[in-house]
């Protein structure tokens, strides 16, 4: 089997200036390398050469850009997945707790696929018992009450996948109701939930969403695809992180998103060689959003 052969930090830089890579500053190029790992940047450097030969006028700084721009707006993401996630489950939390009861959750026969609930209640029992020692709100229930956990304290056990799945796998009069709350429709819901929970999965590992095209692309209506950028082919591109922004518009509340907006803007101010194309974003999305 081939391997590749071990290079050092100034192999690696060698390599990218043979490849026509401008870097002035060996030093900071050297740190961000061993800090980064040279194959994780190579992804980063991908909008900026022509297969192993950069373009004219490339340097280092642009990627270091690019890739500290990449760093910033996963990490605003983030912090905008965590409101929709947790409102998401409150809302679930509310509604079915009110048809169902508190611990309506632990009977099977109020889900539609035996097992899928399995699974999830067989995982979130799992979390329940690993983080049991250190969460008062668990001891509080499980080691004072000696009760079932009710669904409203449940439910932070869950992660975001486990939570869409819940929701999917639900009853419709439970998932009508949670969908009026954001005047969407129950079945297209959960749709928005699984794209929100592909992002969210992406950002907390930090994989880059730079130029990365989506296989699985965000179910949107018409109005909402006349947003998006139109490709070389004349197409609407869906495949690019836009159109999950899109989504996050219907999920956030008005002031949520403004917040996030901002936030976005002000980091496109902070690196303005990041060409914000390459997440799909049209020129004018600004003022279509």
């Amino acid at each position: 089997m081939a391997t590749k052969d071990f290079k050092t930090i100034d192999e690696q830089i060698d390599i990218l200036k043979n490849r026509g890579l401008s870097i002035p500053d060996k030093e900071t190029a050297a740190s961000f390398l061993l800090n980064n790992n040279y194959y994780r940047i190579s992804g980063y450097s991908l909008t900026l050469r022509t297969h192993d030969k950069f373009h004219k006028n490339a340097t280092f700084q642009n990627i270091i850009d690019i890739y500290e721009f990449d760093y910033e707006l996963r990490h605003i993401l983030l912090k905008y997945l965590e409101i929709i996630e947790v409102t998401f489950k409150s809302l679930y939390a509310h509604t079915f707790t009110r048809i169902y009861g508190p611990t309506g959750y632990l009977c099977e026969d109020n889900f539609i696929d035996s097992d899928k609930y399995s699974k999830i209640i067989e995982k979130a029992d799992h979390q329940k018992d690993k983080r049991l020692r250190d969460e008062p709100y668990l001891k509080h229930y499980i080691e004072e009450l000696n009760e079932d956990l009710p669904l409203w304290a449940y439910v932070d056990l869950l992660t975001i996948a486990d939570i869409s799945i819940l929701y999917s796998i639900s009853k419709n009069d439970v998932q009508i109701d949670v969908a009026k709350r954001y005047n969407i429709k129950s079945n297209i819901l959960g749709k928005l939930m699984h794209s929100m929970t592909i992002l969210r999965n992406l950002c907390a590992h930090g994989s880059r969403i730079y130029n990365r095209f989506f296989d699985q692309r965000p179910n949107l209506s018409s109005d909402e695809k006349k947003l998006l950028m139109t490709n070389k082919k004349g197409e609407k591109d869906n495949a690019h992180l836009f159109g999950f922004i899109i989504i996050i518009k219907r999920l956030l509340s008005p002031e949520d998103f403004l917040s996030m907006k901002s936030e976005i803007q002000a980091i496109i101010e902070k690196y303005p060689f990041v060409n914000m194309k390459y997440y799909g974003f049209n020129p004018d999305w600004e003022n279509l959003l």
